[in-house]
């Protein structure tokens, strides 16, 4: 569960440190971001030789929480961290390598190529 403020640690090589969650997508009055789900967020840190920039406004699609989801077959799946992958407009991931494994909604999703490059799907 994502909202306004929390702290995501990117989970691709993109050159950002920290992301501060800004805005969740989906309507006005959506509350919470989830797996799978995509959100803008401030590069509140970033290396200087990085593709983002300290302070950029970026999209983040969501592919590990810390409070657990409940998928339709009853089953929980739950993380260490709340972790996010910079995308473009369309939604491409902006990094070249992904660290850590992915959920299985990220997928379902519809970004097949982020699951693609992730080396563990859960």
């Amino acid at each position: 569960m994502i909202q306004l403020r929390t702290v995501l640690t990117p989970a691709d090589n993109c050159g950002a440190r920290r992301l501060l969650v800004i805005h969740i997508y989906g309507g006005s009055r959506r509350r919470f971001g989830y797996l799978g789900g995509v959100v803008q967020a401030v590069v509140d840190q970033a290396d200087p030789n990085g593709v983002v920039q300290d302070s950029e406004k970026v999209r983040v699609l969501v592919v590990r929480t810390r409070k657990e989801f409940r998928r339709p077959d009853g089953s929980y799946i739950r993380f260490d961290d709340n972790a996010g992958v910079i995308i473009d407009q369309d939604g491409n991931p902006r990094g070249t390598r992904l660290f850590g494994p992915v959920a299985r909604e990220v997928k379902e999703s519809g970004y097949t190529r982020i699951a693609s490059q992730a080396k563990e799907v859960l």
